[in-house]
């Protein structure tokens, strides 16, 4: 695994990982994980679950989260089409509670998004036949799951298109008033 640059982006925690990769008539070839690479690079997450997702254009999922104790980590990466990739900070105490970022992920820069517990996550896929891949750092608990309204005013994200196709139970998230999340903010 080559890794060319970690970013810490906005809003605390959130890491942008770019990674190199080799190419030639063939195509190209690529690690998208290494253990001991990270670990060099100060990254020492477990991962206990991959998950993959395949949407059409337009499809919305998100924002979703796991209460503690089930929060759950996600290291995302767009392995074909594009994403418009949102994570909001559901951390009590963070100087960016309630705020929200977003990254285009896409199969040409392969980069890998680092969310950690605490955030909400979700994506908009842009291109049809688009696959996202995660790595978990808990198994996913159907009881500790939770979810906050993708259009919620409080929050704001600023899609980059409407979305076309989305879940009722992402239609009818709650707000972030609304919403369950015990996940609390420490300065490190």
């Amino acid at each position: 695994m080559i890794i060319q640059s970690i970013n810490e982006c906005s809003l605390k925690g959130i890491l942008l990982f770019k990674i190199g990769k080799f190419s030639d008539i063939r195509g190209f070839f690529t690690e998208l994980y290494h253990r001991e690479e990270l670990k060099k690079a100060g990254f020492s997450e477990t991962f206990v679950q991959d998950n993959l997702s395949k949407s059409q254009k337009g499809v919305l999922r998100g924002m979703h989260y796991q209460i503690e104790p089930h929060g759950i980590g996600k290291l995302v990466c767009c392995i074909s089409g594009g994403i418009y990739d949102v994570v909001v900070d559901l951390r009590t105490g963070s100087p960016t509670f309630g705020k929200w970022e977003g990254f285009y992920l896409t199969e040409e820069d392969l980069s890998l998004l680092w969310v950690p517990v605490g955030f909400a996550h979700g994506f908009l896929s842009l291109y049809d036949n688009t696959h996202v891949l995660y790595k978990c750092t808990s198994f996913y608990n159907m009881q500790a799951e939770r979810s906050v309204s993708y259009r919620c005013p409080r929050i704001g994200i600023q899609w980059p298109r409407e979305p076309l196709i989305i879940s009722e139970k992402d239609k009818n998230a709650p707000p972030l008033e609304k919403a369950e999340y015990n996940f609390l903010y420490k300065e490190e």
